[in-house]
């Protein structure tokens, strides 16, 4: 279709269809999570190479504190997930206020999720990680340890700013439902590359 279709609508008003069979913030939505995908794959790619490449590769996490610690990062984005959901379902019943309610949750379960990881960064840094040095091997694991989760926590704080900004639009009129809908992908994204993230870089290095 060369040209976008007008369409009609009631009060003789008139907008201008999207181009694809879904609307364009929802494409360019997707378009940006497979892009990011590629980001974090290849970032993991990389991990793993250098886990296996180097013959003295640290496993410093402990089942406690360390990997209980994840445990609860992990429920509570898991959790954060499922109450996106809800916010979502509410938003497309026309429920704003409730929709509004549990993207709130959202945000908390993510401002809690990046409190958590921020500790456990200060922990490791207390111990002597950091980009160039660790005490216990290779030099690369600070690098690729805060470089990994370093991106994670930036997206996890990215989406707590957008899905609080979305929903006090939404509460002025500002954005619709399917805003809401559109920053929960997003979020759901952040929960996914959260369960590739958990075995590859602190499952495979618990202490031995």
């Amino acid at each position: 279709m060369s040209q976008a279709e007008v369409v009609t609508v009631g009060h003789g008003e008139h907008y201008e269809a999207p181009p694809f069979s879904i609307p364009s913030k929802k494409l360019v939505m997707w378009l940006f999570i497979i892009s990011d995908a590629v980001t974090f794959g290849a970032m993991l790619y990389g991990y793993g190479y250098l886990r296996n490449a180097s013959s003295n590769w640290p496993t410093p996490f402990k089942f406690s504190p360390s990997i209980v610690n994840v445990m609860v990062m992990t429920f509570v984005l898991i959790t954060s997930s499922l109450t996106m959901l809800i916010g979502v379902r509410k938003a497309q019943a026309g429920d704003k206020e409730g929709s509004i309610k549990w993207t709130y949750i959202t945000v908390l379960l993510g401002i809690v999720f990046a409190a958590l990881h921020i500790r456990e960064w200060a922990s490791m840094i207390h111990e002597g990680v950091t980009l160039t040095h660790n005490p216990w091997g290779s030099g690369q694991f600070g690098a690729i340890f805060f470089s990994i989760t370093g991106l994670h926590l930036t997206h996890v704080i990215g989406g707590v700013i957008a899905l609080t900004v979305v929903a006090l639009g939404y509460k002025r009129g500002r954005y619709k439902a399917a805003d809401i809908e559109i920053w929960g992908l997003y979020w759901h994204f952040v929960d996914l590359v959260w369960m590739f993230v958990v075995p590859m870089v602190y499952l495979l290095n618990v202490e031995k």
